[in-house]
């Protein structure tokens, strides 16, 4: 592996990232949005739930609100990692084409954009986790940005391999959307989980571990540590799968 060369297509790939200033706004802008939104509309009622990583019989009671703050920040985190590895993918398809006929790897590439989409979605999570001490203080800070960075990897190499599948952008999107509406921006909703039948499906969906380590950390002393294992593990499962095609695709013909 040639740092010089994974190094200068990661700065080539932030210069870009930075110098489109409405991306920038919106990573900003929408989870303050979805925030505002749940605190101008949900009720401070008690609310029971399940967390199901914990133990089948554990109920926890807390603010409606509350929890539905942290199920949007989750949310909010995986829709916009997923796009931005989507992006990441599709936007430059043609000059890294060109970088591998320079002499270039594939995977080289492929490592530098997936560096570029970790340390903007940790940035994220941290913008997010601490935003959350606008409306509450969490059991556990450490382990709520780490649940929603997890949620972030996840979906973001989602995103990653949507790219990498689908060429056209619109379709991509569409790809991603159908999957991040459904699973983290419904299925995950511990109030929904709690009397869904088929409960075993919405386990195999990507934000499950990330979303229950989440609201473990933040409601509880119980230990994540075991759903951001499984997060980690999934994530990892979409990166790879995508590096492969990834290769595949950009192989050159002699």
């Amino acid at each position: 592996m040639n740092l010089k060369r994974t190094w200068s297509v990661i700065e080539i790939t932030l210069l870009q990232l930075v110098r489109r200033r409405i991306t920038l706004v919106l990573l900003l802008v929408i989870p303050s949005l979805f925030f505002w939104v749940v605190d101008f509309t949900t009720s401070k009622r008690i609310t029971p739930f399940k967390l199901a990583t914990v133990s089948e019989k554990t109920y926890i009671e807390v603010p409606a609100r509350d929890e539905s703050l942290v199920f949007i920040g989750v949310a909010a985190v995986g829709f916009l990692a997923s796009f931005l590895g989507l992006n990441l993918v599709q936007k430059n398809v043609g000059v890294h084409r060109r970088m591998v006929l320079a002499g270039y790897r594939s995977w080289e590439i492929f490592l530098a954009l997936f560096a570029v989409l970790f340390f903007t979605v940790g940035l994220l999570a941290l913008y997010v986790g601490l935003a959350l001490h606008l409306f509450f203080t969490p059991q556990n800070l450490i382990g709520t940005l780490l649940g929603i960075f997890s949620a972030g990897i996840v979906y973001g190499s989602y995103g990653i391999l949507s790219g990498v599948l689908i060429r056209g952008e619109l379709e991509g999107m569409l790809l991603i959307v159908l999957l991040a509406n459904i699973d983290a921006g419904w299925l995950q909703n511990p109030l929904f989980y709690d009397g869904a039948q088929h409960q075993e499906f919405i386990r195999y969906l990507p934000a499950w571990f990330p979303s229950q380590a989440t609201l473990t950390a933040v409601f509880t002393s119980h230990s994540f540590v075991k759903s951001l294992g499984f997060s980690a593990l999934y994530g990892l499962g979409l990166l790879l799968l995508g590096l492969l095609l990834y290769t595949y695709k950009m192989r050159i013909f002699k």
